[in-house]
């Protein structure tokens, strides 16, 4: 955005200056790819940045945005490339080295690599719930789904979890 844009809603930049760090973490959860978050949270800002008069509670701007995360990423999946295809094997993400060798550090690592299996619908309810710490109606509200269906896919991503046998000897 230009200079222009930056002064036509001051209250946009201070928002995005100040929430960007946390609207960075959700999109990362998203995607694998630190690359395609940034463009996810690019182009969901740039959304928000559109629609900013419209938005009448701006208590509620970091909703919208999730909202728009979401919406963008499921558009981006539907349209995806034909080189992508199924396999047996989820890859691996790059590897993060590790800067703080601490078990805590370590059991993080693991639960990521095990969130980011999960499927991206449950993945998403997974990070809003327990990583936004946002309530179950506040994670169905995002996502546009009832409350029933936010527990049912949270207790089989949890499932899931407990099943990882990479997260088995840390438990």
């Amino acid at each position: 955005m230009t200079m222009t844009a930056h002064s036509r809603y001051p209250s946009f930049s201070s928002y995005m200056r100040a929430r960007r760090p946390v609207l960075l973490r959700t999109a990362r959860s998203l995607t694998a790819n630190p690359n395609d978050a940034e463009d996810l949270l690019q182009t969901a800002l740039t959304k928000t940045y559109v629609a900013w008069e419209r938005i009448e509670d701006h208590r509620a701007l970091d909703g919208y945005v999730r909202r728009a995360l979401l919406n963008t990423r499921t558009s981006q999946w539907r349209k995806r490339k034909i080189d992508e295809f199924a396999c047996e094997e989820l890859p691996e993400p790059d590897p993060i080295p590790l800067a703080d060798p601490a078990e805590q550090q370590v059991l993080k690592d693991a639960m990521w690599r095990a969130i980011m299996k999960l499927p991206a619908r449950q993945r998403a309810m997974v990070v809003l719930r327990y990583y936004e710490d946002l309530s179950e109606a506040q994670t169905a509200e995002v996502l546009g789904v009832s409350i029933g269906t936010v527990k049912s896919a949270v207790s089989r991503a949890l499932g899931k979890l407990r099943q990882d046998p990479e997260l088995t000897p840390v438990r």
